[in-house]
């Protein structure tokens, strides 16, 4: 039974991220936001809905593992496996600022969340600079930003409807999240009891792919839209929100500490796939991610979760 359940917190987790962009990006239009703006924020923030989810909710039940694997794990999956699996399927040509300034902003976020670590825990004072860090990234990413290239088709993105249904349907989908939330933390830590296998392990794996199923949905469907760039920048996107946006809030929410395990294997293993990620897609200019370096990203995710399981130390 446990396993259906998890099955369905997954799913109620990737329709409901889906609706709540919908029906944000719905609300931006009929204000006249425009697209850029609402490409940075509503649909990097949409497509991290579920790591925000589970990891609150997970620190508040008592299971700060989870909260800090999920996004180590999600930001692992989102590079080795979601963007590598776009690869294979559509080669991926990338804009100069993808790597001048995105990735960049990836690598010092995810050293800097190293550092604050080291001390065990991820405190309230650490969790509101990464809000501001977050704040000055989106700012950054507004300005540099040259032309509107974020969404691949507003048509198919928004809903036609009155504005009170749309608000229903957004309060809607933040409810799907927290129970989507609810049974995969709840059923996943009795699937780890049950199997002695340990929370880290299987937020990292389980939980973890789970809530990066919305940024493949996004990336595929940009994929097929031929809008190449917006598959890489969500990514990368996702990533940073993941880290300054789900653990800065949940920091604020109450003190995280920091599994042993995460930060001297998982964290290392997430910088080391973060660098590889750079290595494929330079030159500056002419920078590509093929069907071979997307296929060599997807074996090496495959390395890390059979180490994961076989050898959780390594």
């Amino acid at each position: 039974m446990e396993y259906l359940l998890l099955i369905a917190g997954f799913i109620i987790l990737l329709y409901s991220s889906t609706f709540l962009i919908k029906g944000s990006v719905s609300i931006a239009h009929k204000y006249n936001v425009p697209t850029l703006v609402i490409g940075v924020t509503v649909v990097s923030f949409g497509t991290s809905a579920p790591e925000l989810f589970v990891s609150v909710i997970a620190a508040v039940n008592g299971h700060p593992s989870i909260a800090i694997g999920n996004v180590i794990g999600s930001n692992i999956a989102n590079i080795a496996l979601v963007l590598a699996v776009t690869a294979i399927f559509f080669p991926l040509p990338l804009k100069a600022n993808t790597i001048r300034i995105d990735w960049p902003v990836m690598m010092v976020v995810s050293v800097i969340f190293y550092i604050f670590s080291l001390n065990g825990y991820l405190r309230l004072w650490e969790g509101l600079l990464f809000l501001i860090f977050l704040t000055a990234y989106v700012f950054l990413s507004l300005f540099y930003s040259k032309k509107e290239y974020m969404l691949a088709d507003e048509q198919n993105i928004r809903f036609h409807l009155s504005l009170p249904f749309i608000i229903f349907i957004i309060i809607l989908s933040i409810a799907g999240l927290a129970l989507g939330s609810h049974l995969l933390i709840k059923n996943a830590s009795i699937i780890a009891a049950n199997l002695g296998i340990s929370e880290r392990v299987i937020s990292i794996s389980v939980i973890a792919f789970g809530t990066s199923a919305p940024e493949l949905a996004t990336s595929i469907i940009a994929a097929f839209k031929k809008e190449m760039d917006i598959s890489v920048g969500n990514i990368i996107g996702s990533n940073i929100f993941n880290l300054l946006g789900v653990l800065g809030i949940t920091s604020l929410i109450t003190p995280l500490p920091v599994n042993e395990m995460i930060l001297k294997v998982d964290v290392l293993w997430m910088l080391g796939i973060s660098i590889l990620l750079l290595l494929f897609i330079l030159p500056l200019k002419k920078g590509k991610l093929t069907r071979i370096k997307g296929a060599i990203l997807v074996v090496t995710y495959c390395v890390y979760i059979y180490l994961l399981f076989i050898k959780p130390s390594l």
